[in-house]
Formats: structure tokens, C-alpha cells, sequence
């Protein structure tokens, strides 16, 4: 999709599409009015009218689409509600959609902008016999803006943080059989196009480190397991201390040993999707060239049970030196972060660290599928976390880390259990996670409910993949940590 700011007095081209978004309230006048008033259209936030264009329009086409009260609209507004115009005509067989702000402003122009970027993403790469009718026909949108250079200048850092949510999308979109670790960590190598450094550890390397809980679980797989070191130096000292992220990256969960139903496991093709927001964030921190340094870890693995597979029974020691039982094996993703996170701290030194992970589905039944889990042991960066988290539209909820749940994941034969059973699920899943911060300042995002949404009702969102994490990250290192 081609993006363009364009002045409001500007010709349309033929066979456009032109969207009005209008503040609730706002006067309609003559045949808008009165079409307005035939359908109850009050310019309530979500509302579209959409109809022929009257005879005094150039466009062949014209929706409204309503942002509610002006006091109330915000750049997340403004996005969602070009992505629904985009939505409402994109297989319309038109191919502009012009969209017009309620007083054109150039940072809420450039929103939208991200918005139609947004809402665009299809991931179609395997279909073969989609009817034309059914295929988006829209190739240009282009957005009124007061100031066309000073909306382009603003939507350059969107455009990076769209291409990287595009990437992160990509990612968990991909089928087990084409994105399985080793071609994980050559997608993300090939990242060092934007200035990222990036180095890939195999099996024997982290042999070397001791890394068994992380091998442990890709040890049924004839996939080899790989650690993902992604950096970026963005800071004007070079050696100052960085920021770190660390992602969950099992290519495919079929529970191993402890095997899950057959009902939805197809599903577990996204169980990757931590590594793909840590990924995505790393490079949308390199494609606007954030003044930050920051490190990223993807922990990648498959987790599958033939006759080399980790058994429930074994113990298993990890880089950290603590042991650990293994009780389920399809409790695998803490496993993974153990020791990436221990990696982390030990090797970078960092400021803090958050993982992110499509780790519960204990998550999903405490809150839903709209909100993600926000677990730390420091105020100030689950303060920043979900701050940004609101903002971006990416929502957090606090959970606790009460101490006397820690209890539930010793084991009687070793340091601890990976699983501390069905109460508390999340909860003692991130209890486990916290044993090898090592005292870093530290937040556990359990993303299992937001890393897919099958159907989405978020119009930037298309039903799938959503790239949940890259936003609200990147916000949060723009707001709090870049010098």
C-alpha cells in the first residue's frame, strides 16, 4: 500500500474512495446530513456510513466513519478509525481511499497513516485460488494533511514501527514446517541489513553453558535448538549499559512427552510469538535508529515427543546451576526463558530485563484475551510498562508475585519443579521465571491471550497474528530510556 499526505485542495484520482472522519455531534450538511439522519449516524466512535457519493463529489464512493467526542479522540483513535474506513472498502474494486481528518493535523495524519499500515497486513502467501472479488483492490491511500512535509516527517518512525510489527506478524503467521528454529535464527540474522549485530548459538555452544533447561526441551525435535543474540547500540556511549529482551521462541508445542489434545494444536505454531515481538522490536529500534543500547535473546526450540524426548521424572541443570524436575513437559516455555534469562543477566549486565512469552494458558482464563499479564519485581519498570501499554493500545494488567505461592514449585528431589500445578498457574509459572533473575530488575509479560486473536475485533488488527508486544515495548524505551 502506497501512503501519501496530500493537501486537502488536491484533485482526487478516479476510482477513489473518499473517507470523512467526523467527531460525534458534528453538523452534516445537505445530502450527508440527511443520509446521516436516515441511518441514526451521529459520528459515535466505531460508526460507518457508507454510500454512494451525492452528484457534487468527485470520489465514486463515500464513507463516514465516526471518532466520537472531539474532546475524547486521541492518535489511537484516530488510527483505528482509518483502519475502519480501509476495512469498510477495501474490496471495493476502487483503488485510492482519500482520508480526510476532521482539521487535517499533521502528527494525527501521520496516525492514521499507521493505521491504514496497520489494517493493510495480510498474510496470503499460500493461498492459490483466492477469488479477485475477495482480494483487497485498494493500492494508494492517501491522507489530508495541514502540513504534507511535517506529516511525512512524523510518520517516518510509524512507517519503522509498522514494518517491524509486518515482521513480527510474518513470523508467528509462518507454518511449523517453514519456521522452525534453525530458519527462525536465519530470518533474524538477516536482520543486520538495519544495523542490528546478530549472533546465532547452536547446540554445542550452548552444551558449553550449560544451557540443559533450554535444550532439555528440544531434545525430542530433529530441529536443532538455537539462542538468538540480537544488539543494537544505539546510545551515544557505546559501552553504556543496555536494556534487555528476552522472548519464548518454541516454533511448535505439541506438549512433548505430556502431549497436548489434537483439538487446536495447530495453534501452537504461534508459541513462538515472545521471540517474534522481541525480534519485532529490535528492529523497529533499528529501523528509526533509537538512541538507546539494548539486547534482545530469542530462545528457540521445538518441542517434540519421540523416543529422545524429556520425560516427566527427569531432572534437568540449568545454566544457573539450579536443578530442576521436570513434573510436565508441556510446561516447556519457562524452561526455554530459564536459562535465556540467566544468559542474559550474566553476559550484559543489564539495567532490567523483560521476557515475553505465550507461556499460560492459565493467563487466558484470568484475563481473557484482551489483556496481557504483567508480572516484575521492580515498580518503576512495571510503572513504564503499563503506561505505555495504554497508550499503544497494547493493554497490561498488574499480577501479583505474592511469596507464599513460591513454595509450590519446590520439588522434593531438586532446586524446584517446573510446574506448581492448576492454582495459580500464571502465577507460579512467573515464580519460576523470577528464580533466575539473579535480583535484575525484571517484568515477565504472559502474552497468550494477545499474541493471536481468531477473530480480531481491533481494526488495525486482522484476524491472526497481531504483533502484540512490539508496540508497547517500543514506546516504553522511547519514553523512559533513550538519552
Amino acid at each position: 500500500m502506497d501512503i501519501e499526505f496530500v493537501a486537502a485542495t488536491s484533485a482526487l484520482p478516479a476510482k477513489t474512495v473518499l473517507a470523512r472522519i467526523v467527531y460525534e455531534g458534528g453538523a452534516l450538511e445537505g445530502i450527508l446530513g440527511q443520509a446521516a439522519a436516515a441511518s441514526r449516524f451521529k459520528g459515535a466512535k466505531g460508526q460507518i456510513l457508507d454510500v454512494l457519493a451525492p452528484g457534487d463529489f468527485d470520489a465514486a464512493r463515500l464513507v463516514l466513519v465516526g471518532v466520537g467526542m472531539e474532546t475524547g479522540v486521541d492518535g489511537l483513535g484516530i488510527e483505528h478509525a482509518a483502519a475502519s474506513a480501509y476495512n469498510a472498502v477495501k474490496a471495493s474494486g476502487l483503488t485510492t481511499l482519500r482520508i480526510e481528518l476532521p482539521n487535517a493535523d499533521h502528527e494525527l495524519a501521520a496516525r492514521a497513516a499507521l493505521g491504514v499500515r496497520l489494517a493493510v497486513y495480510r498474510f496470503d502467501k499460500y493461498r492459490t485460488k483466492e477469488l479477485v472479488d475477495k482480494k483487497p483492490s485498494l493500492l494508494k491511500a492517501e491522507i489530508v494533511a495541514d502540513d504534507c512535509a511535517a506529516a511525512l516527517n512524523a510518520f517516518e518512525p510509524l512507517s519503522a514501527l509498522a514494518d517491524a510489527v509486518s515482521f513480527t506478524r510474518d513470523l508467528v503467521s509462518e507454518p511449523p514446517n517453514v519456521l522452525y528454529p534453525a530458519e527462525f535464527a536465519r530470518r533474524v540474522k538477516a536482520l543486520e541489513t538495519l544495523g542490528l549485530e546478530v549472533e546465532i548459538l547452536g547446540e554445542p555452544e550452548m552444551m558449553k553453558l550449560g544451557m540443559g533447561s533450554l535444550l532439555g526441551v528440544g531434545q525430542g525435535s530433529i530441529r536443532e535448538s538455537h539462542l538468538a543474540v540480537i544488539k543494537w547500540n544505539g546510545a551515544s556511549d557505546k559501552n553504556a549499559q543496555p536494556i534487555a529482551f528476552i522472548g519464548k521462541g518454541v516454533c511448535f508445542d505439541t506438549g512433548g512427552i505430556s502431549i497436548k489434545p489434537a483439538d487446536g494444536m495447530e495453534d501452537m505454531k504461534w508459541d513462538m510469538g515472545g521471540a517474534g515481538a522481541v525480534a519485532g522490536l529490535m528492529h523497529v529500534l533499528a529501523g528509526r535508529k533509537a538512541k538507546v543500547n539494548a539486547v534482545g535473546i530469542l530462545g528457540l526450540v521445538e518441542n517434540m515427543p519421540d523416543g529422545n524426548a524429556q520425560r516427566p521424572g527427569d531432572v534437568v541443570t540449568s545454566m544457573s546451576g539450579q536443578t530442576i524436575e521436570i513434573i510436565n513437559t508441556d510446561a516447556e516455555g519457562r524452561l526455554v526463558l530459564a536459562d535465556a534469562v540467566w544468559y542474559c543477566q550474566d553476559r550484559f549486565k543489564p539495567k532490567f530485563m523483560v521476557d515475553l512469552a505465550t507461556l499460560t494458558g492459565a493467563i487466558i482464563v484470568a484475563l481473557g484475551n484482551d489483556l496481557a499479564g504483567c508480572y516484575a519485581n521492580d515498580e518503576t519498570l512495571a510503572g513504564n510498562l503499563i503506561a505505555a501499554s495504554n497508550t499503544e493500545g497494547e493493554p497490561l494488567w498488574r499480577m501479583p508475585l505474592p511469596g507464599q505461592y513460591d513454595k509450590a514449585i519446590d520439588s522434593m528431589i531438586a532446586d524446584m519443579k517446573n510446574t506448581g500445578g492448576r492454582p495459580g498457574g500464571s502465577i507460579t509459572a512467573a515464580m519460576f521465571i523470577q528464580r533466575f533473575t539473579n535480583g535484575v530488575p525484571w517484568a515477565h509479560l504472559d502474552i497468550a491471550g494477545t499474541a493471536w486473536k481468531k477473530p480480531s475485533s481491533v481494526p488495525t488488527i486482522p484476524d491472526g497474528a497481531t504483533g502484540y508486544g512490539v508496540r508497547l515495548l517500543n514506546r516504553m524505551v522511547a519514553e523512559n530510556y533513550e538519552a
